[in-house]
């Protein structure tokens, strides 16, 4: 195993607070992700499904989990099922979890092999009145693909019509946007193996490396610390390339003279880091990109010390989008004619600033949680703002990821040099 074990208290927990939310005699199950096709007789690397990692710490393809908190007999209350292993797998693809093991890591007493599942499944059916299922609704997905709980689903209906079907994902998107201390530390140490990449790989740019020279220095700072790489697609984004929000081709050389903008993040047992620096290509700033630069910087620091909780994201959001104006502003890059004829659906800051200041992190990169409420203490999030100029080719965004604590945030990137002057040393260590 790549990462440290896992309480199974932190799982057992979970699925207690999910069991809380739920209506009378309901059961709930949750599918694993599939094992996903690519070309020939190869597969992509599996990614769970991250709700029912939430509830079980189970990390392989064809589980289930049943959750039935008002059964009449102990042993149905929970119920976890898994792929049955056998002699050929061994061979080809090293061990699955035994009975034993998921039962260990998840904190459930009750393990049946996968190929169970229908039978069991039938028989808690005819005494349930609802059934909770899996489905992703974060606001940002598109999947076009019959997912595995997708299938689920139609198969489900298909067989039993007449019984009460509700979503699981509301409940688990008012959960999982609270974070555990255990998750907490988590995505710590992800901050931790990325802060390692970042020190490691800044000194060695240079002109003229290519992008995904860069993100293979990465990949080698991550992989060597137990992660299993990047929590997302890495953005190495130079020159003009900056100015492209989800620019992943990383496939040109880093111009002299001109920025490099990184957004990276490693995953550690599961959980994400997010953050983003931009360097100087040539070790030093210009007076332009610097000012620039301490622009951006200066927001972070503002939104950074306005989080907390009570706070309601709509004023959290208003009041950046008043400081970035007022750089702008100063930037030269708007001017009171522009403020006076924008609207109130597209102000003028948006032709420089178009993406939002903050998400949740944690299981996934954007992860679930609220984000039209309050904030409250133990949401995870990131700080991200930038300043994109494309006729100037300077693109900066700079990114910290935070928890919001009773007191203020606690900054789990505060190791990662942000400032210019210390972007610059670093450099020089080259």
């Amino acid at each position: 195993m790549r990462y440290q074990p896992i309480d199974p208290n932190l799982f057992i927990q979970n699925r207690k607070k999910l069991v809380a939310h739920l209506r009378p005699n309901s059961l709930v199950v949750l599918q694993a992700n599939d094992l996903m096709p690519k070309n020939a007789d190869g597969t992509m690397p599996f990614v769970q499904n991250s709700d029912l990692f939430y509830l079980s710490g189970i990390d392989q393809e064809e589980t289930i989990l049943l959750l039935y908190p008002d059964a009449p007999r102990e042993e149905w209350k929970e119920i976890l099922f898994i792929k049955e292993t056998n002699a050929h797998l061994v061979i080809w693809e090293g061990h699955k979890y035994t009975k034993e093991v998921a039962s260990s890591i998840s904190g459930i007493a009750t393990v049946h092999w996968t190929h169970q599942f229908n039978q069991i499944f039938h028989t808690l059916m005819g005494l349930v009145h609802q059934i909770y299922l899996g489905t992703n609704k974060h606001p940002r997905a598109h999947s076009p693909i019959a997912t595995r709980e997708r299938r689920f689903i139609s198969w489900c209906q298909d067989h039993y019509p007449l019984h009460q079907y509700a979503r699981v994902a509301p409940i688990m998107q008012q959960l999982r946007g609270i974070k555990d201390e255990i998750e907490i530390a988590f995505i710590q140490e992800a901050c931790n193996i990325t802060e390692a990449g970042f020190r490691s790989v800044i000194p060695m740019v240079r002109p003229g490396l290519m992008e995904y020279e860069i993100e293979a220095l990465f990949s080698y700072a991550f992989l060597r610390r137990g992660s299993k790489g990047f929590a997302y697609a890495p953005i190495v984004a130079s020159g003009a390339n900056s100015c492209v929000l989800h620019y992943i081709h990383n496939d040109k050389p880093c111009p002299a003279g001109e920025l490099l903008l990184v957004d990276v993040g490693a995953e550690y047992a599961n959980y994400s880091a997010d953050v983003t620096r931009v360097i100087p290509i040539d070790g030093k700033f210009t007076t332009r990109q610097r000012k620039v630069y301490n622009a951006v910087l200066r927001i972070l620091k503002a939104a950074q010390a306005l989080l907390r909780p009570g706070l309601s994201f709509a004023s959290y959001h208003k009041a950046v989008g008043e400081w970035v104006e007022a750089e702008l502003v100063a930037l030269n890059l708007i001017d009171a004619t522009a403020i006076k004829n924008q609207s109130k659906e597209v102000p003028a800051y948006r032709k420089y600033f178009m993406h939002g200041i903050s998400h949740h992190l944690g299981l996934s990169t954007h992860d679930l949680g609220d984000t039209h409420g309050l904030i409250l203490p133990n949401m995870v999030l990131t700080i991200e703002p930038g300043i994109y100029i494309k006729e100037e080719k300077i693109g900066i965004r700079l990114e910290n990821n935070v928890v919001v604590r009773t007191d203020g945030v606690q900054n789990l990137t505060e190791n990662i040099p942000i400032e210019a002057e210390a972007i610059e040393a670093l450099m020089a260590k080259g």
